[in-house]
């Protein structure tokens, strides 16, 4: 293998990731806290993340999968590793209770203090989700770099599209939550630092071992953790301020920018 080709692939993977950060730092231009921004903004992220996940993280599930298993036995897998994601973000809820809500007794009116850490833990929950999702799409990015620079390239483009508004369903809760620029940026751009560590660890180590099988699953999986997230954590949080039109044109304004951008890449390729 070529090293420079594989400095290469990984110097695309960080550069994917790193847009994640650069959604993130959308957070600089917020100079007061809006309600009705707020409510726009996480139904915004959960569009971004619903139609992410079906159209196109659980999609690349069954493309990995149905080429290994076959077409009834992949998308069955493909389905149950969705719902293993699904499952696996209910038990982190149900073991890891609210801070408003021990033992699930809950305040009959959401304070200022609850929204706060809802919104907090909404961020840390869809970096974890975006975290899981960078490692492999890291080393997508890595495999395709040096199998065909120009490949690599193109992924890796219409991975940094993705990771931008990915970047910004991190930035804006945790913004909102502690009203920190700092934190909110930074926790963006670690996120998107697990893409070149798949890289990194997929030129080190893994590559030999690397299947498709081990990649539908994931995808599978990854897939069912973002789409708890946005309807479990984001659109709830986004309608507690009583903006309940506005939640949902966020929700469909996000779909119609990750859908606009995918047009736009099959056009450039």
């Amino acid at each position: 293998m070529n090293l420079n080709t594989s400095y290469y692939a990984v110097l695309l993977s960080l550069l994917a990731g790193i847009s994640t950060g650069i959604g993130g730092m959308i957070v600089v231009f917020f100079k007061k806290r809006s309600t009705k921004i707020l409510s726009l903004l996480l139904g915004f992220s959960a569009g971004i993340m619903v139609y992410l996940s079906f159209m196109e993280i659980f999609h690349e599930s069954q493309v990995y999968l149905t080429s290994v298993h076959g077409s009834k036995n992949g998308k069955i897998l493909a389905i149950l590793s969705f719902l293993f994601g699904a499952v696996l973000m209910a038990f982190i809820n149900e073991f890891i209770p609210e801070p408003h809500k021990p033992h699930q007794i809950s305040s009959p009116v959401p304070t200022e203090k609850i929204i706060t850490s809802q919104l907090f833990r909404t961020g840390i929950f869809t970096a974890i989700a975006v975290t899981i999702h960078n490692f492999p799409e890291g080393i997508a990015t890595y495999v395709s770099g040096v199998k065909s620079p120009a490949l690599g390239l193109s992924i890796a483009l219409a991975i940094a599209i993705h990771n931008i508004p990915e970047g910004i369903a991190i930035s804006v809760p945790v913004y909102y939550s502690t009203r920190s620029k700092k934190k909110a940026i930074l926790t963006s751009f670690l996120s998107g630092l697990s893409e070149p560590l798949g890289a990194i660890v997929t030129m080190l180590i893994l590559g030999p071992i690397i299947t498709d099988s081990v990649f539908g699953l994931v995808f599978g999986a990854v897939a069912g953790i973002m789409v708890y997230i946005a309807l479990d954590e984001l659109l709830p949080s986004a309608r507690e301020y009583g903006h309940e039109g506005l939640s949902m044109l966020g929700l469909m304004l996000g779909m119609a920018l990750m859908a606009s951008g995918s047009v736009i890449f099959l056009d450039l390729g």
